[in-house]
């Protein structure tokens, strides 16, 4: 009789043969390229995005990219261009094509020190592969912008930019706050939001569950290609998270799943339509390891 490691070794061999031994292959998985998490038997689009899935994950590679301010010194409540340039890491051209990711080649999003600004852009795509945005920084500090894009061909892109508006003085550092936990309901253009978490005091790395419950449901509207768009950034401008929601129908409960990296305070910034209305809420939640 053979043992089990015999039988084990033996399989190889008896495969090669065309014997069934009984171990069938892995069958072939799907993921979304931009929401991993998602993973499907079959071939298929990402319900959180509408991205074809693929066969494989794709191994992380970093694109450069160059941002340029006119007017360069960056004023506050002024008129301010921002062009962003990526370039193809292997060959160092400048990447003219870009995947279409929720409706749009790039989304932008531009943060102030003390969370309290928040915007979420759309760059213009200009000759030459040129994505360009119009816009201004409502008062002098420290801005942390990025972008947010998915070369043709290549991997998703979340690329940071830290800069300061013309003549402030302060560090980045002098300039971080620490919120109180604010969960409390919120109202925006049309919405009122409800947030409850599980657990209720989240812990670094696992898994926190948001949901949330929406006044009124009707006439709820897909944003940019989903239900909602969450944008979350820790106290200290170090970690961000842009996500989606895990469950949601378009009635009046959503489901987020969410992993905070560290022990931080976190801002979470939320985007629903409804009625044609862009509603944006914000909730502030520390996230503490056990003692």
């Amino acid at each position: 009789m053979l043992t089990r490691r015999q039988f084990a070794m033996s399989l190889p061999a008896l495969a090669s043969l065309g014997v069934r031994t009984g171990h069938a292959e892995p069958a072939p998985e799907y993921v979304c390229p931009m929401h991993p998490e998602v993973r499907k038997p079959v071939p298929g689009k990402c319900p959180l995005c509408g991205m074809t899935l693929i066969s494989k994950i794709l191994e992380p590679v970093e694109y450069p990219i160059e941002f340029a301010f006119t007017p360069p010194a960056i004023p506050a409540d002024h008129p301010l261009t921002i062009d962003i340039r990526a370039f193809d890491p292997v060959t160092g051209k400048q990447v003219q094509n870009y995947e279409i990711v929720h409706e749009k080649p790039m989304h932008f999003f531009i943060l102030s020190s003390d969370l309290e600004y928040f915007s979420h852009e759309h760059p213009t795509m200009v000759p030459g592969g040129i994505f360009r945005l119009q816009t201004s920084l409502p008062k002098p500090g420290v801005y942390k912008m990025f972008a947010d894009f998915y070369p043709l061909n290549g991997t998703p892109q979340l690329v940071p930019k830290i800069v300061s508006t013309e003549g402030f003085r302060k560090s980045i550092d002098e300039t971080f706050v620490r919120p109180e936990r604010d969960i409390a309901p919120k109202e925006s253009t049309n919405l009122k939001v409800f947030l409850s978490l599980d657990p209720i005091e989240p812990i670094p790395a696992k898994k926190t569950l948001l949901f949330l419950d929406l006044d009124p449901a009707e006439g709820l509207e897909p944003y940019l290609g989903a239900w909602a768009h969450m944008l979350i950034e820790s106290h200290d401008l170090i970690d961000t998270i842009h996500a989606h929601p895990s469950a949601a129908d378009g009635g009046p409960k959503m489901q987020f799943d969410i992993f905070f990296p560290r022990e931080a305070i976190y801002r979470i910034w939320i985007q629903f339509q409804r009625l044609g209305k862009v509603n944006t809420v914000a909730f502030t939640l520390p996230v503490k390891a056990l003692a």
